[in-house]
C-alpha cells in the first residue's frame, strides 16, 4: 500500500514527518500526471499547488476552518487530501468527479466558483459572519492566483478586508507568474520583481536550509527577508494597503509554507502570504511547456502525454485564422481579450500583430469598457472572451459600449454547453442577456463557413451599424453544412412538401435540427428548417416567412427563458403572425459537467428528443378540441 492509499481526509497528513511528506508529495504528482492525463483537465495548476495544499490542510481544520479556493481549478490536490482520491478515474465525466470545488461532493467545499477574481470576497464576507455569531476560532483562508489578482473585484475586496484590522482573513497568494499565460500588466511586473531576483532566489534558498535545520527560526529570517525584499522591490504594495505580508515563501517547500500560516493565524487581522510556485512542477514536459505549462490538457496517454486522436479543426482556430486575415486587410482592426489570448484563438494574432493586440488580465469590465475607447479612437476592437465571462462585463457592453453606438465586435467563444468544465463554464446565458441591448447585433454561426462570413460582415458595418456580437461554441467545428435554398436572404438547409412546420435553427444546432426534420419528413409531415445567421434583430423575411407554417419551432443551446425563441415569438406577436411557437433550448437550471452530447440529450436536443417533441406538438394541434399552441418559453 502506498502513503497516499492511506490518507481519507485531512486528519491523515497531520502527524506525518518530513521525509513521509515529501513522499506523499511525489505521489500525489505521480498520480495528478496518471489520473489528469487520461481523462483531461487541469493538470499544470495543479502539479504546481501539492505542497501548498498539504501545508494548508496540517496547519487548518477543514471544514470548520474554511479553505477558499479561487478559480478552483487549482484544487485537485485539495479533492485528494479531503477523501476523493478514487473518483478521478472519471473527473469531469458526466456523474463523475467536478472539475472544480463542488459542495455536492464533500464538505470540504466551501464555494463552486471557477471565475476567477471572487474568493476574497466571499472570505470577507464569511469572516463578517463568523466574528458577528461570535465563532472566533474559526480561520477563513483565501487560497489567490497571482493571475487572478488582476481582476478589479480582488482589489475591491482587499480593500474592504484591510478596512477591519482586527477581523482575521489568511490570503494566500499562489504566484506562478501565470493565468491560463503569463500575467500581464503593472501587478505582474511588481511581483515578478521578488520572483526573478537571482539575489532573492539565493536567499530563499539559504533559508529553506536554515529551516529545515532549526524550524523557529522562521520568524527571524522573515524580519532579514522583509529587509531585503524592501531592497528589491518598487513598493511593499500589500503593506500600503494596510495588510500585513509574509513573504515571498517556497511554495514547494512544506515546512516553510506551513511556518508561514502558522505565523499568519497568530496577527489576528488581515495577513498576505505571499507563495512562489511553479506551473507544471515536477513533470518535465509540463515545466518545458513555456505556452502554458500544460494548464488544461486532453484526455491522452499517460506515458507520452500525447492527445489520443486529433478532432480536427476547432470554431476556436476557425475564428483565429480569419482574424488575421482580415487584419491584414484592415489596419484599423485590433483584438482585445481578459487573459485568454490562446484559449480564444488569439496567438497567431498576436505573433503577426504584436501592437495591434490588447491582453488586459482577468478584466472583463475593463477590456469591455476599453474597447469602447479604442473604438472612439477611430478603431475597430474585436474583443474575443468566453461567452460566459461576459457577464461580468455586461453594464460596460450596455452603457459603455452600446449607449454610445461604438464600433466593437464581441466574439464569444465557448456558446453554449461547453460540458465537461461545468455549471460556471457554459455559455448558455449569452443570448438571454444580449437579446436586450439596444442596437447590438447577434449572429450565431452554423460552421466555419458562416463563422468566417459573419466576422467579416460584423467588421465591415461596424463603424456604420455598431456593435455586434458573434457566439459558436467549444470543441470541433465539423463540416460545412451548405444551404439547399435561399428565401429572401434566408438560408434554407432542408425542405420537405407541406406547411406544418418552419423549424428555425439556431447556430451550432443546425446538424441537429436537420436530423429531426429528416425524421419528421419520414412519417410525412412538411418541414422546412431554416438558419438566420443573424438572429438579432430578427428579420422581417423570416416574420413573412412563418406566416406560411402551422407551427414555428425553434432550437437553441442557450436559455430557453428569454432566448432567441422568446425574441421571435414576441416579433411575431407584434407582427400579428397566428402561427404558435414552440421554443426548444436549456431548461432554467444549473447543467451538471459531462459531455456536451450528454447534455444537450439532457435538455431534450438530440435530433430523436426533438422530433418527438415537434411530434407530440403538431398532433395536439390536429386533435379536436384542443386549444392551439402558445409559445413554450418556460
Amino acid at each position: 500500500m502506498t502513503l497516499l492509499e492511506t490518507i481519507h481526509g485531512p486528519a491523515d497528513i497531520k502527524h506525518l514527518n518530513a521525509s513521509q511528506l515529501t513522499d506523499l508529495a511525489s505521489e500525489i504528482r505521480h498520480f495528478l500526471i496518471d489520473k489528469v492525463l487520461r481523462t483531461g483537465g487541469h493538470l499544470g495548476p495543479n502539479l504546481g499547488t501539492v505542497e501548498l495544499t498539504i501545508a494548508l490542510h496540517r496547519v487548518f481544520d477543514s471544514p470548520r476552518d474554511r479553505i477558499l479556493w479561487d478559480t478552483g481549478h487549482q484544487a485537485y490536490v485539495h479533492k485528494i487530501l479531503t477523501g476523493r482520491r478514487e473518483g478521478f478515474d472519471r473527473l469531469r465525466q458526466k456523474g463523475g468527479l467536478s472539475g472544480y470545488p463542488c459542495r455536492a461532493e464533500s464538505e470540504h467545499d466551501t464555494i463552486e466558483n471557477s471565475h476567477a477574481s471572487t474568493v476574497l470576497s466571499y472570505a470577507d464576507g464569511l469572516a463578517k459572519g463568523f466574528r458577528l455569531r461570535g465563532e472566533s476560532d474559526r480561520a477563513v483562508v483565501a487560497v489567490i492566483g497571482d493571475g487572478a489578482l488582476t481582476g478589479g473585484m480582488a482589489w475591491e475586496a482587499l480593500n474592504n478586508i484591510s478596512g477591519a484590522p482586527d477581523r482575521p482573513v489568511v490570503i494566500v497568494v499562489n504566484d506562478n507568474g501565470r493565468s491560463y499565460a503569463p500575467t500581464t500588466g503593472g501587478l505582474a511586473t511588481y511581483l515578478a520583481g521578488l520572483r526573478t531576483s537571482p539575489d532573492y532566489e539565493r536567499f530563499l534558498e539559504w533559508s529553506k536550509h536554515q529551516l529545515r535545520q532549526t524550524p523557529k527560526l522562521y520568524e527571524a529570517l522573515h524580519a532579514v527577508k522583509t529587509g531585503l525584499k524592501d531592497m528589491l522591490a518598487p513598493q511593499g504594495l500589500f503593506a500600503d494597503l494596510g495588510l500585513k505580508y509574509l513573504g515571498p515563501v517556497d511554495g514547494h517547500d512544506i515546512a516553510a509554507v506551513e511556518a508561514a500560516l502558522r505565523q499568519a493565524t497568530g496577527f489576528g487581522g488581515p495577513v498576505v502570504v505571499h507563495c512562489l510556485t511553479r506551473k507544471g512542477r515536477g513533470y518535465p514536459r509540463a515545466e518545458a511547456d513555456e505556452r502554458d505549462h500544460h494548464h488544461a490538457v486532453a484526455a491522452g496517454d499517460p506515458a507520452t502525454g500525447e492527445p489520443l486522436g486529433s478532432p480536427g479543426p476547432s470554431w476556436t482556430s476557425v475564428f483565429g485564422a480569419e482574424l488575421v486575415e482580415i487584419a491584414r486587410e484592415r489596419p484599423e482592426v485590433v483584438a482585445v481579450t481578459a487573459a485568454m489570448l490562446r484559449p480564444t484563438g488569439l496567438a497567431a494574432y498576436a505573433e503577426e500583430f504584436p501592437d495591434r493586440v490588447f491582453d488586459v488580465g482577468i478584466a472583463e469590465q475593463h477590456a469591455v469598457t476599453s474597447a469602447a475607447g479604442l473604438a472612439m479612437a477611430g478603431m475597430v476592437p474585436v474583443v474575443a472572451v468566453y461567452s460566459t465571462f461576459l457577464n461580468r462585463g455586461f453594464d460596460q457592453l450596455l452603457m459603455d459600449v452600446a449607449m454610445h453606438s461604438c464600433p466593437v465586435v464581441f466574439v464569444l467563444d465557448r456558446a453554449g454547453v461547453t460540458g465537461d468544465d461545468g455549471a460556471s463554464h457554459n455559455g448558455m446565458w449569452d443570448l438571454s442577456v444580449l437579446g436586450i441591448v439596444p442596437g447590438l447585433r447577434v449572429a450565431a454561426p452554423r460552421d466555419g463557413a458562416s463563422l468566417r462570413a459573419a466576422l467579416r460582415e460584423a467588421v465591415a458595418v461596424a463603424v456604420t451599424d455598431g456593435p455586434s456580437a458573434i457566439r459558436f461554441p467549444k470543441g470541433p467545428v465539423g463540416p460545412d453544412i451548405p444551404a439547399v435554398d435561399q428565401h429572401d436572404g434566408i438560408d434554407v438547409l432542408h425542405r420537405s412538401p407541406g406547411d406544418d412546420v418552419l423549424l428555425v435553427s439556431v447556430g451550432a444546432m443546425a446538424a441537429t435540427a436537420c436530423a429531426a426534420a429528416r425524421r419528421l419528413t419520414g412519417e410525412g409531415l412538411g418541414v422546412t428548417v431554416v438558419d438566420p445567421g443573424w438572429i438579432k434583430p430578427v428579420g422581417p423575411s423570416l416574420i413573412k416567412l412563418a406566416e406560411q407554417y402551422r407551427l414555428v419551432v425553434t432550437v437553441e443551446d442557450n436559455l430557453r427563458v428569454g432566448g432567441y425563441g422568446s425574441l421571435l415569438a414576441q416579433e411575431l406577436r407584434d407582427a400579428g403572425v397566428p402561427a404558435p411557437v414552440s421554443g426548444f433550448g436549456i431548461p432554467q437550471r444549473f447543467l451538471d459537467h459531462g459531455k456536451r452530447a450528454e447534455l444537450l440529450a439532457e435538455c431534450g436536443l438530440s435530433p430523436e428528443d426533438l422530433a418527438r417533441s415537434i411530434r407530440s406538438r403538431i398532433a395536439a394541434d390536429r386533435a379536436p378540441g384542443v386549444r392551439a399552441l402558445e409559445e413554450d418559453s418556460r
